[in-house]
């Protein structure tokens, strides 16, 4: 009964934290999947236009950079990570321009790094920043900003940004969509027989077991890392979910409150 309760609120909630990973952005061979990028775009603005506020944190940046300078692989180091940062920031922006241009939908560039939410001024003031724009109709777009961005300043992965971002704004709920459709007891890649979780009233410590430290070859993260930014959330009454971002017009099945991935309830 809570879990189809917990369902029906995600209808009402209007203002939405939508998260998406690396792996979801782009092929198995790095290079960015366009269509579903274009589908994410169409997604988010009919959320907007039908009366909710939607926010945008994306991944795929440092990917990005890195095809586009040519790289093997995804730097490891400090300053590889920065350079491809700073290239593939202003590659993905357009992308997501163009994209929502097709349906008149404006949007803008957010680069936060973790120090912003912990002095309380420049907190308010992103606030007012985000409050500003979504006034005005605008879909933001966040990252981390990982140009300057070191172990001290930095999330080291989106999941927690997301969080941090859907706490920051008193969002109703938030949504990541990931390389997995939910949460398992147990790695769905390593045991066939693993149980999938439907839904959770929080994260209690049956929950959290079941996060693992792995995470893809292109993307930061990991269920544990979602976990984490699960905790984050759930514990300031922000109802999460956890699904797959393979086809984004997932979001309107779950804002529907069709069963659809891993709800995880907010503490109210």
């Amino acid at each position: 009964m809570l879990a189809e309760q917990t369902r029906a609120r995600l209808r009402g909630h209007k203002r939405i934290v939508v998260k998406i990973g690396t792996t979801s952005l782009t092929h198995a061979n790095g290079r960015l999947n366009l269509k579903r990028i274009e589908k994410l775009a169409w997604v988010l603005t009919d959320l907007h236009n039908a009366g909710r506020d939607v926010i945008l944190v994306s991944s795929g940046a440092i990917a990005v950079g890195a095809d586009r300078l040519g790289l093997a692989e995804r730097p490891r180091d400090v300053r590889g990570k920065q350079a491809a940062s700073a290239v593939g920031q202003a590659v993905l922006m357009q992308i997501y321009e163009n994209f929502f241009m097709n349906y008149n939908q404006k949007v803008a560039q957010i680069l936060l790094t973790k120090d912003v939410f912990d002095d309380p001024e420049r907190r308010a003031l992103a606030g007012d920043t985000f409050d500003a724009l979504l006034s005005m109709g605008v879909i933001p777009i966040v990252n981390e900003n990982d140009t300057v961005s070191t172990a001290e300043l930095g999330f080291s992965e989106n999941d927690s940004l997301s969080a941090y971002v859907a706490c920051l704004l008193s969002a109703d709920a938030l949504l990541i969509l990931s390389d997995t459709d939910g949460i398992y007891d147990s790695d769905p890649k390593r045991n066939p027989n693993a149980v999938f979780v439907p839904f959770a009233d929080g994260v209690d410590d049956a929950l959290a077991a079941c996060a693992g430290e792995s995470a893809g070859n292109l993307g930061t993260g990991g269920m544990f890392t979602k976990m984490a930014a699960v905790r984050v959330a759930t514990e300031q009454g922000i109802d999460t979910v956890i699904a797959s971002g393979e086809e984004p017009a997932i979001l309107h099945d779950i804002l529907s409150g069709e069963p659809r991935g891993t709800l995880i309830r907010g503490k109210r």
